[in-house]
C-alpha cells in the first residue's frame, strides 16, 4: 500500500510540474524541454552506461571485487526507467544519477549500508606470532574449514 501511495503522489507531482511549467512558457515550449531532456538523458545514458561496462569489464579481467562498477550499473538502469518516464522530476533525477559525481556519492552510501547490513560471522581467532608458525598454544596454525548446510536466515 505504501508503494501504490509514492507512486500516485509522484504522478501527481509531475503532472503538477509541467502544468506549471506549460502554464508559464507555454504549451510547445513545455514539451519541447521535455523532449530535450529526454534526448540529452538518451545520451548521457548511452555514454556512461558504456563508461561502467568498461569498467566492470576491467574489474573482472583485474580480477578484483567490481561492486562499484556493480552499483554504477543499477544506478545508470535506475536513470535509465526515469529518463523515459514524461516528467521533469523524473527526469532531473535521471540527469543527477547520470552524472559521475552525484552517482559516486549515491555510490558509496549504497556501499557502506550494504556492508554494514552485511552478517558477520567470526569461526576461529588463532593469534600466529610464534618464529615456528604455531599459535600461542603450541598448536601448528592452519586455515579451519567447516563444512556444512547454511537453512534459514544469517
Amino acid at each position: 500500500m505504501p508503494v501504490l501511495l509514492v507512486l500516485l503522489l509522484a504522478v501527481a507531482a509531475e503532472i503538477t510540474v509541467i502544468v506549471a511549467v506549460g502554464s508559464a512558457i507555454g504549451v510547445l515550449p513545455t514539451i519541447g524541454l521535455l523532449v530535450l531532456a529526454t534526448v540529452l538523458g538518451g545520451a548521457l545514458l548511452r555514454r556512461e552506461g558504456l563508461r561502467a561496462l568498461s569498467a566492470l569489464q576491467q574489474a573482472v579481467f583485474a580480477r578484483r571485487a567490481p561492486e562499484k562498477e556493480l552499483v554504477d550499473g543499477i544506478l545508470i538502469a535506475a536513470a535509465g526507467i526515469l529518463v523515459v518516464l514524461p516528467g521533469f522530476i523524473s527526469d532531473v533525477l535521471a540527469l543527477l544519477l547520470l552524472l559521475p559525481p552525484t552517482r559516486a556519492l549515491l555510490r558509496e552510501r549504497l556501499i557502506r549500508r550494504a556492508e554494514a547490513s552485511r552478517p558477520v560471522i567470526v569461526v576461529d581467532s588463532v593469534v600466529v606470532n610464534t618464529s615456528d608458525g604455531s599459535d600461542t598454544s603450541g598448536r601448528p596454525s592452519r586455515p579451519v574449514v567447516i563444512q556444512g548446510d547454511v537453512e534459514g536466515q544469517v
